[in-house]
């Protein structure tokens, strides 16, 4: 849901019960700009007695505007922690290339094409300062387990942290190496955690993941998602033997929690029948398919449909408890 889009807490309460029966999970990764709408999700979720990782996440601020933010949820996130629920404060997600003051640049296009140009070395220190300012600063407030979800290229002093979080998408051109990759940050004192991995369910969409939704055409104003690119073929078989496949390398090195990206994305719906190009679905790593002015029979009352990712996920975790 978009911030402006009144948040139903009848359907997040509905939506969190299915991930923790149906899905088999644990734990849930709550993430979003708005502390009031995380708060209230959040308390929910502990009601159900789900771990919560509590997870602002800004998009186009300044440093001291995320600093207030996440000093914001760290209150939150203590008083949520104080009525006995499970809690980890995630302080921010892939900072440097969502917001300004770490990168150079208004917009993500810009701060990335920066990175392109050789300033990685310039947002590692900017983001190392900042995270060295807020981190104390919210522990002070918040007396639970504390991360940060990282892109690899940031390079976090994890010394400020009790988990290592990292963003972990395999494409083709890491493939080889992304095994051993994951057994190296495991074989480190500290837990690893792995949010934000997945892909779309178009064919071929786990070869070029994390760029697997950009097949869309935005709105040049609003940057509201239009139509698809071009034509593509719907291989939900193909989105969920990647979800299953990186699940278990997760698994099987020892990483203690793995959170799908993601549950459901609304501004894709689902769109059979017409257009082919108007079936943003095909673009969305959501591991169940939004209709659009209708309810799904699988889960009558919810707008929604599993796709075979769901099912996949369900398999996994019914059978190895990781969450």
């Amino acid at each position: 849901m978009t911030p402006t889009t009144p948040l139903d807490l009848g359907r997040v309460r509905r939506e969190l019960a299915v991930i923790r029966d149906d899905l088999h999970c644990n734990a849930v990764h709550l993430v979003g700009g708005d502390p009031g709408r995380l708060e209230a999700a959040a308390h929910i979720a502990a009601g159900l007695g789900l771990e919560v990782w509590l997870s602002p996440y800004p998009i186009d601020l300044a440093p001291d505007r995320i600093h207030a933010l996440l000093l914001d949820c760290a209150d939150r996130a203590e008083r949520l922690r104080a009525t006995g629920a499970e809690v980890v404060l995630v302080t921010g997600v892939e900072l440097t290339i969502m917001n300004r003051g770490f990168i150079d640049g208004d917009s993500l296009g810009d701060r990335l094409a920066q990175l392109f140009a050789g300033r990685i070395a310039e947002a590692r220190t900017r983001l190392g300062d900042f995270l060295r300012e807020v981190v104390p600063a919210a522990r002070r407030r918040f007396h639970g387990r504390v991360t940060y979800a990282a892109i690899p290229f940031e390079d976090v002093d994890w010394d400020l942290f009790d988990i290592v979080t990292l963003e972990l998408i395999r494409s083709a051109e890491v493939a080889g190496r992304f095994r051993d990759a994951v057994r190296t940050l495991t074989a480190g004192p500290k837990p690893v955690a792995v949010t934000g991995f997945g892909t779309a369910a178009w064919r071929g969409a786990g070869d070029v993941a994390p760029r697997s939704m950009e097949i869309v055409e935005n709105d040049p104003v609003t940057g509201a998602p239009l139509r698809l690119d071009g034509h593509y073929e719907r291989d939900e078989q193909g989105q969920a033997t990647y979800f299953r496949e990186l699940l278990e390398i997760f698994d099987d090195e020892g990483v203690d929690s793995a959170f799908p990206y993601l549950f459901a994305l609304d501004d894709f719906p689902h769109r059979p029948g017409g257009d082919p190009r108007d079936d943003l679905d095909l673009a969305s790593p959501g591991i169940v398919r939004v209709l659009e002015g209708g309810t799904g029979e699988t889960y009558p009352g919810l707008p929604w449909e599993p796709k075979a990712a769901f099912a996949a996920i369900a398999r996994h975790y019914a059978g190895t408890g990781i969450g």
